[in-house]
C-alpha cells in the first residue's frame, strides 16, 4: 500500500538499531499529519491503526521521546509492501533532514528571535510547508545546541584563565623566594620590601643598561660622546615645570591614560626595519615641501578678505608639487581638502618653541584646546649635537573643536625637526597610513585616522631679537567633513576650526599667559592683584588645568561617549558619565557632564563680554541663588583685558548657606573665546594664594565656548585692538556635576533629568539676557 506521502520505508528487522549518523534527515516537505507522526492521510492512517496490534505503553513512550529529540527531522511512513510483509514492522519511520532554505529560513528567523510564539510558528509552518509541532521542536533544539556551544565556550575560558592565574602564582612564589635586600644584598624577609619595588628596581637596571648600550653604539656615528639620555630626560621634566604647563600635563594625563588612548599605544607596533628608510625618505620630502610652502607666496597662496587668512591655490600647488598630487592620493571616502597660512610674532625664543613641539607632553599642553589626546609612539632619532636638529618620532593626535557637534580628527603621523640656518628651524607633519604608494593602510593607522589625512604641515620658526620668534604655520589636509553638524559647516568648511589662523592664535595667547606666569615684577597698586610670584604661579597653574580638563571634555573625543536625550536637533543637551577614583585633582564619586552648543545671534564678542562679567553673572548662573559676586583677586594673562584669571566670592542671599568661591579663567583670541569657572575650596584657595602645590585641588570646570559663526565672523586685528564683524556666534554650554560621592553608585534618572534642565535653565536665561529669545 502506498502512503500518501509517496515514498517507501525500507523495512527493518526486529530489534535492529540503526545508527545516528545514518539515519536521513529532514529533506520532505510534508502536506498533512497525524498523532502518530506519519505524512499518510488521515483516512489511511485510521484504517491501519484499526488493523494493527496496539503498541505498549513502553513503545509509545520511547517513540515520543525519540521525536522530541529528533524536532528537526520529518517522518513519512511506511510503504504498503511492508505493511504486508511484516504488519508489526510497519510503523518503523524513515527521518529525512530538513531542505536547506528551510534550514536557512529557521536559523535567519531564530536570529531574530529564538523563541517565536503560536503566530510565528504557524506563519513559518505555512512558509516552510512543515507542521508547527516540527517547528517547535526545530527552535528548541536550536536553543540547547547555542546553550551548550556557549558553555563551552565558557568552560574553555575559565581553563585559560585558571592556567594563567596558576602560572602567575608559581611565578610570585618564585620571586618572593629569591628575593633579596636593596641595601644589604642579603635575603630579605617578607615585608622589608614589596614586590613591586623588587620589579621596579630590576628593570630600572635593565633599562639603563639598554640606554647605555644605545648611546654607546650613537656615539660610534657621531664621533663624540653623547650626553646622558637620564640627564636629558630630567632636564625636560624641570623645563617643563618652569614652563607651567606641570597642572596641565596632570590633568591631560588622565585623558590620554583613558582607554582609548591606552588601546592605541598598547596596539602600536614597531616598524619594520625595511619601512623605517621609507619613513625617513617621507619625512625628508615633507620638510622640503613644507619650507617651500612657507616661504612662497603668490601664486600660491592668495589672501581671503574677509580675515586676512592666506588660503592655498590648488592649481598651483598641483603644478609646484606634482609627485605629492598624484603619488599619494587618498583612495578612503570623499576627502575635502583643507590648506591654509599664517604669521605671527610670539614671546617665545625658537629653542623653547622647537622644545615645546617636539615633546608631546608640553606640545598638547600648550594646545590644550586643540589637542585632545596625543601620544608618542616610536622614535627613530633625538637629534645630534646637544639638540632637536634631526629629531624624528612617529605620533599619534586627536584634534578637536570645543564642541560635541564636530567629529574629531585623529592622525597616524611622523614629526620631522630639522635646523636649516642659525636661528631658522622648521618642524613639519605628514600622514604614514601609506608608505610609497600603497594604497592599503599601514597596520598601525587606527580605522578613525583614515578620515582624515596630513599632508605636510607644521611651522618655520626664525629667531627675532628680545626672545621673540617669528611664526610661520601651514596647515594641509585632506578630510571627510560629513559628519559635521550643519551649524558648524561653514566654520569648519573655511578652514577657521581647525586651520592655521586657530594654531597661531593659540600659540600667541599661550606664550602671553606664559609671559605672564613667569613674571616677577608685579606692582602691587591695583586692589585685588596678587603680586606674590609663587602665588600667581600656583594659581596660574591651577586654572590651565581647570582650562585643560574642561578642553578635554567637551569635545566629541573618541576618550568618551555622549548620549543625547532628545531628539537630533542642535540645542540637544548630551550627557556622559565617568567615575572619580584616587585622583587627587577631581572629587571622588560619580561626575556627570552635559553639554548643548546653539547659534546666538549676537557677535562672539558681546556673548564673551556678557558671560566673564562677574556683575552680570546673577543674570545667567543659576547656582549663585541671585547673589552677589564680587571679585576678590585676578592676575592678568595678556595684553587683552579679556584674558584674566579671577577668584570670584558669591555671597548668597541665605544667611544659612556660607560664602562660595569660584574661579574663574577667561581667554579670548582671533579665533574664538573661553569662559571656564569651578567652585574651589576657600581652605584651598588660601594654601595656592601662598605658593603651595595646586594639583591636590579638587576641581570640577564648567563654562562655556565660544566661535564665531563662520569664516566672515571671525574677529579681524588691526594694531593692538580687535573689530569684531561676525554676524552671529556658536555657543557652547558644559556643566560637571558631582552626583553621588560614592564611586561605585548607581546613576539615578532624577540626576539626569536635573542637569538637563539645570543646562536648559541656563541657555534660556542667556537668549533672554542678550534679546536672542527666537534664535
Amino acid at each position: 500500500m502506498v502512503c500518501g506521502g509517496g515514498a517507501v520505508a525500507a523495512k527493518m528487522p526486529e530489534g535492529l538499531m540503526v545508527h545516528a549518523r545514518h539515519l536521513p534527515s529532514l529533506v520532505a516537505k510534508p502536506s498533512f499529519t497525524s498523532s502518530a507522526l506519519s505524512l499518510a492521510p488521515p483516512r489511511l492512517v485510521e484504517e491501519r491503526q484499526k488493523s494493527q496490534p496496539a503498541e505498549t505503553d513502553l513503545e509509545r513512550m520511547r517513540e515520543e521521546e525519540f521525536e522530541s529529540k529528533s524536532g528537526s527531522e520529518n517522518i513519512e511512513g511506511a510503504s504498503g509492501e511492508d505493511q504486508d510483509a511484516d504488519p508489526v514492522r510497519s510503523r518503523k519511520k524513515r527521518y529525512h533532514r530538513h531542505t536547506q532554505h528551510q534550514i536557512q529560513e529557521l536559523e535567519m528567523f531564530f536570529r531574530e528571535c529564538p523563541h517565536p510564539d503560536d503566530k510565528q510558528r504557524q506563519e513559518l509552518s505555512r512558509r516552510l510547508c512543515l507542521e508547527p509541532r516540527q517547528i517547535k521542536f526545530w527552535f528548541q533544539n536550536k536553543r540547547t545546541q547555542m546553550k551548550a556551544h556557549h558553555e563551552r565556550q565558557d568552560n574553555l575560558m575559565l581553563k585559560s584563565e585558571n592556567e594563567k592565574l596558576r602560572l602567575d602564582n608559581m611565578r610570585y612564589r618564585d620571586a618572593l623566594s629569591s628575593i633579596t635586600c636593596p641595601n644589604c644584598g642579603g635575603p630579605a624577609t617578607l615585608g622589608e620590601i614589596s614586590f613591586d619595588e623588587q620589579q621596579l628596581r630590576i628593570e630600572n637596571a635593565k633599562l639603563r643598561e639598554e640606554v647605555d648600550r644605545i648611546s654607546g653604539i650613537a656615539a660610534k656615528y657621531v664621533g663624540k660622546p653623547l650626553p646622558s639620555p637620564v640627564a636629558r630626560l630630567n632636564t625636560l621634566s624641570s623645563s617643563t615645570l618652569d614652563l607651567g604647563s606641570g597642572g596641565g600635563s596632570s590633568c591631560l594625563g588622565d585623558f590620554h591614560g583613558s582607554t582609548a588612548g591606552v588601546d592605541i599605544v598598547s596596539r602600536h607596533v614597531g616598524l619594520a626595519e625595511s619601512e623605517k628608510p621609507m619613513v625617513v625618505e617621507v619625512a625628508v620630502a615633507a620638510m622640503e615641501e613644507l619650507v617651500q610652502m612657507a616661504q612662497v607666496c603668490d601664486p600660491l597662496w592668495t589672501t581671503r578678505f574677509e580675515d586676512g587668512c592666506e588660503i592655498l591655490c590648488l592649481e598651483e600647488y598641483t603644478r609646484m608639487f606634482p609627485r605629492a598630487s598624484t603619488s599619494t592620493r587618498s583612495p578612503y571616502g570623499v576627502k575635502t581638502p583643507e590648506a591654509s597660512r599664517d604669521t605671527a610674532l610670539v614671546i617665545m625664543s625658537s629653542i623653547n618653541l622647537v622644545e615645546t613641539m617636539m615633546d608631546v607632553n608640553q606640545w598638547s599642553s600648550m594646545f590644550s584646546c586643540i589637542v585632545s589626546r596625543a601620544s608618542t609612539l616610536e622614535i627613530f632619532s633625538t637629534g645630534v649635537a646637544g639638540n632637536f636638529n634631526g629629531a624624528l618620532q612617529v605620533m599619534y593626535a586627536e584634534f578637536q573643536v570645543p564642541s560635541p557637534l564636530v567629529p574629531t580628527r585623529e592622525n597616524y603621523f611622523v614629526r620631522y625637526c630639522k635646523q636649516h640656518s642659525d636661528g631658522i628651524w622648521a618642524v613639519v607633519d605628514v600622514s604614514l597610513d601609506t608608505l610609497r604608494g600603497n594604497p592599503q593602510p599601514h597596520p598601525n593607522c587606527p580605522p578613525s585616522t583614515l578620515r582624515c589625512r596630513r599632508r605636510p604641515s607644521g611651522c618655520l620658526i626664525q629667531e627675532m631679537p628680545n626672545g621673540y620668534s617669528k611664526v610661520t604655520w601651514v596647515e594641509h589636509v585632506e578630510v571627510d567633513e560629513r559628519a559635521v553638524h550643519r551649524i558648524y559647516d561653514k566654520l569648519v568648511s573655511s578652514g577657521m576650526a581647525f586651520g592655521a589662523k586657530r594654531w597661531l592664535s593659540t600659540l600667541e595667547r599661550q606664550c602671553e599667559r606664559l609671559a605672564s606666569m613667569l613674571a616677577c615684577n608685579i606692582p602691587a597698586r591695583d586692589l585685588g592683584v596678587i603680586s606674590n610670584p609663587e602665588g600667581r604661579r600656583s594659581m596660574l597653574k591651577l586654572a590651565e588645568r581647570m582650562t585643560n580638563s574642561f578642553c578635554a571634555g567637551v569635545s566629541a573625543s573618541n576618550a568618551h561617549t555622549w548620549t543625547t536625550l532628545s531628539g537630533s536637533g542642535a540645542e540637544d543637551v548630551r550627557v556622559m558619565t565617568r567615575k572619580s577614583v584616587d585622583d587627587p585633582g577631581r572629587p571622588p564619586g560619580i561626575v556627570l557632564s552635559a553639554a548643548t552648543s546653539f547659534w546666538l545671534p549676537a557677535t562672539p564678542m558681546r556673548v564673551f563680554q556678557f558671560l566673564r562679567d562677574e556683575n552680570l553673572r546673577n543674570e545667567w548662573d543659576i547656582l549663585s541663588n541671585g547673589g552677589l559676586v564680587q571679585e576678590m583677586a585676578h592676575i592678568a594673562n595678556g595684553q587683552d583685558p579679556g584674558n584674566c584669571v579671577s577668584l570670584l566670592r558669591v555671597n548668597n542671599l541665605n544667611s544659612n548657606q556660607g560664602n562660595m568661591l569660584i574661579l574663574q579663567e577667561s581667554c579670548t583670541d582671533a579665533c574664538g573665546s573661553y569662559v571656564i569657572y569651578a567652585p574651589v575650596d576657600i581652605v584651598a584657595m588660601n594654601v595656592v594664594l601662598n605658593g603651595g602645590d595646586p594639583n591636590y585641588v579638587a576641581l570640577l570646570p564648567s563654562g562655556f565656548a565660544i566661535l564665531p559663526d563662520a569664516a566672515a565672523a571671525t574677529q579681524s586685528r588691526l594694531g593692538t585692538e580687535r573689530i569684531s564683524i561676525s554676524s552671529g556666534s556658536l555657543l557652547t554650554v558644559a556643566f560637571q556635576i558631582l552626583v553621588d560621592s560614592v564611586p561605585t553608585a548607581k546613576l539615578s534618572l532624577g540626576s539626569v533629568a536635573t542637569v538637563n534642565s539645570l543646562i536648559s535653565c541656563t541657555v534660556d536665561r542667556i537668549k533672554t539676557a542678550l534679546n536672542c529669545e527666537n534664535a
